[in-house]
């Protein structure tokens, strides 16, 4: 089935808006459509986070895929089931959701305004990005935002993770599996759970290093090491073939900040794990936009699948 171009009528009012166009946005409307559910689905891009991954081994049942391919294959995938039933309204931003009369909200964006009965928010994060010198010439090529996609790419290498929450010893430990050693780099104390930090430094493949100034990224076509100064000001290099970057990210949900729904002290979506819907009733999240406590594309299409299912039997019932 074709996209649909149908214009969108303001006094029109749909069953569904999904916001997002990631992994999760797509499995939702792939399924909206296959259930017939009136959707508008609102995005700025259809790019996500794995766009810049060169091998995703992880996306079940396919063995190796680039991220601009899977970026790809999803969009192709919903266009395909579209048809009527999910109209698509790419490069628009979603500015604000309001609530409206007889439980329906009126979603704004850059470009238009849609009334509908739900929405799905499914808009993703932005991961915080390395900003030293060399940090931006060598991303993909040997600087990578994923430990979980591209770890298996350094088997038998030298790698560096920068970061101390849980999110970076999760990934050193993963890394471990695969690589000759991991060295962490923090620039204040470490911040993961103690259990956590334990764990992981008990590991011989893996050390911490606290209290770091970072300063380059060296390389040639590729990344060879990472300087740094140390607590006592002195300037060492580390030699690393790989650096993991995992110092946050940002979920990309301004527009939810008026307080139509109940955010964490990170910004994430606070949901209900059994339905994923949000504090607002009509509201769902999926995804890396959430406080779900794993970041994954499996699982975002997973979440926003549940999310899917949550909606079709609130709407029918």
């Amino acid at each position: 089935m074709a996209k649909s171009t149908k214009s969108n009528n303001k006094e029109e009012i749909f069953d569904l808006c999904i916001i997002g166009a990631g992994p999760a946005g797509i499995a939702a409307g792939v399924y909206a459509a296959r259930k017939k559910i009136k959707t508008v689905l609102v995005t700025g891009s259809f790019e996500s986070q794995s766009t810049v991954s060169d091998n995703i081994q992880n996306w079940i049942g396919t063995i190796s895929i680039s991220g601009k391919d899977l970026t790809k294959n999803l969009e192709n995938h919903l266009r395909a089931y579209a048809g009527d039933t999910v109209i698509i309204k790419d490069k628009e931003l979603v500015t604000k959701i309001d609530k409206s009369t007889n439980k329906t909200f009126i979603v704004k964006t850059n470009k238009s305004e849609y009334k509908t009965k739900t929405v799905l928010v499914t808009a993703g994060s932005i991961r915080k990005k390395l900003e030293i010198k060399g940090a931006e010439e060598f991303e993909n090529r040997g600087i990578t935002y994923c430990a979980t996609c591209d770890g298996p790419l350094f088997s038998d290498m030298d790698v560096a993770v920068i970061g101390g929450g849980n999110a970076a010893f999760e990934s050193a430990l993963q890394l471990a599996a695969y690589t000759k050693s991991v060295t962490i780099l923090q620039r204040s104390e470490f911040r993961a759970d103690p259990i956590t930090v334990k764990k992981a430094l008990s590991d011989p493949k893996i050390k911490g290093i606290t209290n770091v100034e970072l300063l380059e990224v060296k390389g040639d076509k590729f990344v060879t090491g990472i300087v740094y100064k140390d607590k006592d000001g002195k300037t060492k290099t580390l030699l690393v073939t790989g650096i993991f970057v995992e110092i946050g990210a940002r979920p990309s949900v301004d527009y939810l900040r008026h307080g139509i729904v109940k955010l964490n002290d990170r910004d994430q979506v606070i949901t209900d794990p059994r339905t994923q819907r949000t504090s607002q009733e009509g509201i769902w999240a999926a995804g890396d936009c959430t406080d779900g406590l794993y970041r994954q594309n499996n699982i975002a299409a997973g979440d926003a699948i549940r999310a899917l299912e949550n909606i079709y039997y609130y709407l029918k019932s």
